[in-house]
């Protein structure tokens, strides 16, 4: 529990493997974990023997360590060493002696799987390394002495979280506030509250716990905020059966805080980094959930940027009381890469609007559902959009009109806001309207790129060679994401990579005039 590799929490396992030796040492492992960790409930380790019923099938408890967040550790007598494929495996525990060479790599074989991009875990995003935690000197044994890979010591999400209200109250006391210095020495005693009490790491450190009186956070003084730094914050990682989310919220608008109290360009540049943060969190809580949408009024504020230029202490506490329970229903933006040659694949990158008076910020996705729900609001009673919905022409001067009623009404749309929300470049704002309104087609500048190239390069495809064609392809990625293109481009990154001249390496200069001429003139229309 030490020494494993974590989850992103920084708290928990990731998928690990404990090799046992017999069943009775496997349920004597697990006896011990539970006992040492009792905060746990006897979910986060299981016992995974091929005797045991309750293993097989769908929904066994060899179906739950593959397929779901917990168990998170399998204790294991034979069962699990060879086949078993979890590509989410990082630790492996050797609580045996190994004797057969090929036996032990199959072994190790079990955390050497790498992610699958497409199947991603919510519990494992990343797996750059595994470790293997031998007990049994089976290393030793085979004559092997991996070095290994020394970590860098990262600190878990409570204990960074535990440090920054410690540095709050220390900035507050530097700048003579008060107030919110004795706030934030009452969140880091309820912190403490929260620590497992029968935990083992709790226990050991009960002594130094013991230490906390009322006298103690009478007057905290730098050398009582030294010794809650050294301490008592290490102690925070076994606050492990907590909403994460919410606690990672509360960091950075904490943090937030911290970068405005302090007076320094550097503070001010990270308080703007960490707004862009905290909206982009907000913006991405999906409202058509019920317990979200109870706070709709509170998201709406939050993410006009002046409501945090403006909020006091009671109010960043009101935020993170409010949302952050509400961050575990997130809709994060997915970005999907491009490894296979398909045509008809396109990049998809999550991306912002910032619109209206107050300069409210939210994705694609979100501006989109807004204007949706605008015209939907506005079109029964609007004669401009009726007479649109039955195709009845309309004047330059209805179109404008138009454009100054839609522009009264959040999201308070533009052309250009529709047209980046739709991706299109050369399409009009009532071309636009038509097809949110669901009785005009759009075909998108990402589409119109894509479809561009498949018929360039089927045109060329008894010529190129798979070297120009993945020159191409990358080349089409580069449009659609950003838009223009010149001769300078295609002698640089990322276009380098196929030739260290790009395309004057790749192409004969007949072939590099036609490309030009083909990407102007797609420009042009696109």
């Amino acid at each position: 529990m030490e020494e494993c590799i974590k989850d992103s929490s920084g708290t928990l396992p990731g998928k690990t493997i404990f090799f046992a030796m017999t069943k009775k040492h496997a349920y004597r492992l697990q006896e011990m974990f539970d006992d040492l960790y009792p905060e746990h409930k006897g979910t986060l380790a299981k016992v995974i023997v091929s005797e045991d019923s309750r293993v097989h099938g769908k929904g066994g408890l060899l179906d739950q360590f593959i397929n779901n967040d917990f168990p998170r550790i399998a204790i294991s007598v034979d069962m699990l060493d060879t086949g078993i494929d979890v590509r989410e495996l990082v630790n492996l525990v050797f609580a045996k002696p190994v004797f057969s060479y090929t036996r032990f790599w199959q072994m190790i074989g079990r955390g050497t799987r790498l992610l699958e991009p497409t199947k991603m875990k919510p519990w494992c995003h990343k797996k750059d390394r595994f470790l293997i935690i031998d007990c049994w000197d089976n290393f030793e044994y085979f004559q092997m002495n991996p070095k290994g890979k020394e970590d860098k010591p990262s600190k878990p999400l409570p204990v960074r979280l535990f440090d920054a209200k410690l540095r709050k109250v220390d900035v507050c006391q530097v700048i003579n506030h008060p107030e919110t210095a004795v706030s934030m020495i009452a969140k880091l005693q309820q912190d403490l509250q929260k620590l497992p009490s029968n935990n083992v790491v709790i226990l050991d450190a009960k002594s130094k716990l013991n230490k906390l009186t009322d006298v103690f956070w009478s007057k905290l003084d730098a050398d009582k905020k030294e010794y809650l730094s050294k301490e008592i914050s290490p102690l925070m990682r076994t606050r492990t059966a907590e909403d994460f989310k919410a606690m990672s919220f509360e960091l950075n608008v904490t943090n937030y805080s911290i970068a405005t109290l302090e007076d320094s360009e550097t503070s001010q540049k990270k308080a703007v980094a960490l707004q862009e943060l905290i909206i982009e969190k907000v913006s991405d809580l999906p409202l058509t959930v019920n317990v979200v949408v109870k706070e709709k009024e509170l998201i709406e504020a939050v993410l006009h940027s002046a409501y945090l230029d403006n909020a006091d202490e009671p109010a960043l506490d009101d935020v993170i009381e409010r949302l952050g329970p509400l961050m575990k229903y997130r809709e994060e933006g997915i970005k999907l890469s491009q490894d296979k040659l398909n045509l008809k694949d396109i990049t998809l990158e999550k991306e912002y609007i910032q619109f209206g008076p107050a300069n409210e910020r939210v994705t694609i996705q979100k501006y989109r559902e807004k204007m949706v729900a605008l015209i939907q609001k506005l079109e029964s009673d609007n004669e401009i959009l009726q007479r649109l919905k039955q195709g009845d022409p309309l004047s330059p001067d209805d179109i404008d009109e138009l454009a100054n009623i839609l522009l009264k009404h959040d999201p308070y749309p533009t052309e250009k806001n529709l047209q980046k929300a739709y991706d299109t470049r050369q399409v009009s704002f009532l071309d636009l309207i038509k097809y949110i309104m669901g009785i005009g087609e759009l075909k998108t500048f990402s589409e119109k790129v894509t479809e561009a190239f498949a018929g360039f390069i089927a045109t060329h495809n008894n010529t190129f060679t798979t070297k120009q064609i993945q020159f191409l392809m990358t080349l089409q990625t580069f449009i659609i994401e950003n838009g223009k293109l010149t001769k300078k481009d295609l002698v640089s990154e990322p276009f380098t990579r196929f030739h260290a001249r790009g395309i004057l390496g790749l192409f004969p200069q007949k072939e590099q005039e036609e490309i030009m001429s083909f990407t102007e003139e797609l420009l042009k229309v696109a």
